[in-house]
This record gives structure tokens, C-alpha cells and sequence, in this order.
């Protein structure tokens, strides 16, 4: 999960900017000698090669986008304040939607069972959030909607695993995904669910957790 998602975050990122790119598909499990070199420190993807420099972890690569490609749609708002809540929400997203839905697919019973719970109340205070404006910037998509938007391809993946429903649960936040994908940068770059969903599956058969 972790390097589909954002890996796509900034793949989302860079078709809003408008800047060509060539994207390197790594091998999770047998990861190569450049993903290796480029990221010694913690050897995940993505990574961010510009000018030849690697720039490494999703949200710090979202913002230097956004300030090498200042002149382009910015992602992140121009007021102090409103920066800081948008790096606070996306910050929120990493560790209470994302670090949790990492563990949900994972195990079984019980246990699954209080993390979907937790899941559904993390992504409730994310609804109230965005309270009934079209994106999490308002009427502008930005930075927060790029931090979250690429979690929503694992929705289907989440719920048959989980046994539960994220529509059921939280209407708006399907409401905004359905909005965010009606965008062409969000849609050339979100995989099919049955895809993500077979991923799961050959993901979890390869680190035995059948």
C-alpha cells in the first residue's frame, strides 16, 4: 500500500502542474539498485529525481513541486495560517488514515475489527473537515485533496477485506472522491480497484499473511 499510494500523490502533482515526467515502477519486494541509491535511508518509494538530486517521502515532494513550479496551479494555499492547516490535515492523513488502513488488511477477527472502527471514525473527522464545501481547500483543490485522494483507490480492497462500508459510513467523503476524480490529473493517475485488490492479494500471500 504504501508506495502505490503515494507514489501517486505526486504523480497527481505533477499532471495539476502541467510538467513532463517519466515514472519508474519499482518492484516492492525486490527493490532495485537505483530506488536503493536514490533513497538509502529508508528505501521506499517514491522518490523525486530533479536535476539529478533525489528528493525523498511523498508530502516533502508535494511541496517542493509546489515551490520549484511556484508560477503553476499552486497546491498549497498562500496564507500562513491556512498552509499550516492544510500541512496539519495532510500530516493527519499519513498517520491516522493511512498508518491505519496500512494494519486493517493485514490481520483478521477482532483485531480487524476495532482498526475498522477506528478507520471509520479517523476518516468522520476528516468529514468534518471539509464540512460541505466541495474540496478540503473549498472550491480549490490543493494539497490536502492530493495527500488523501490516492487512498480512496484501496477503498474497495479496505472494505472486502474489513467487511464494512466507507459509502455507508461517510457519503461525503465518496461525494469528494467522485469530485476529485472528475479532474483528469486524479483520474490518468488512480489504478482500478480490482487491480489494487489483486495486489492485496499477491502482496499478502508473499509475506505469508494468508
Amino acid at each position: 500500500m504504501c508506495g502505490l499510494a503515494l507514489a501517486m500523490r505526486v504523480k497527481i502533482a505533477l499532471e495539476e502542474k502541467g510538467i513532463e515526467y517519466v515514472c519508474q515502477p519499482q518492484n516492492l519486494l525486490n527493490k532495485g539498485s537505483l530506488l536503493l541509491e536514490m533513497n538509502p535511508v529508508h528505501k521506499v518509494v517514491p522518490v523525486f529525481i530533479h536535476n539529478g538530486k533525489p528528493i525523498c517521502e511523498s508530502l516533502v515532494i508535494l511541496e517542493y513541486i509546489d515551490e520549484v513550479w511556484v508560477k503553476s496551479l499552486p497546491l498549497l494555499p498562500t496564507d500562513p495560517y491556512q498552509r499550516s492547516q492544510a500541512r496539519f490535515w495532510a500530516d493527519f492523513i499519513d498517520r491516522k488514515i493511512y498508518a491505519v488502513a496500512k494494519q486493517l488488511w493485514k490481520v483478521k477477527g477482532e483485531e480487524q475489527e476495532k482498526i475498522v472502527k477506528e478507520f471509520i471514525e479517523n476518516l468522520r473527522i476528516l468529514v468534518g473537515e471539509i464540512k460541505d464545501n466541495k474540496f478540503f481547500g473549498g472550491d480549490t483543490f490543493g494539497y490536502v485533496d492530493v495527500a488523501l485522494i490516492p487512498f480512496t483507490s484501496w477503498f474497495y480492497t479496505l472494505e472486502t477485506f474489513g467487511n464494512f462500508s466507507i459509502e455507508a459510513n461517510c457519503p461525503k467523503i465518496i461525494a469528494w472522491a467522485k469530485r476529485c476524480k472528475e479532474r483528469h490529473s486524479v483520474s490518468s493517475s488512480l489504478p482500478d480497484p480490482d487491480k489494487v485488490y489483486n495486489f492485496a492479494l499477491d502482496f499478502k500471500k508473499a509475506l505469508g499473511l494468508d
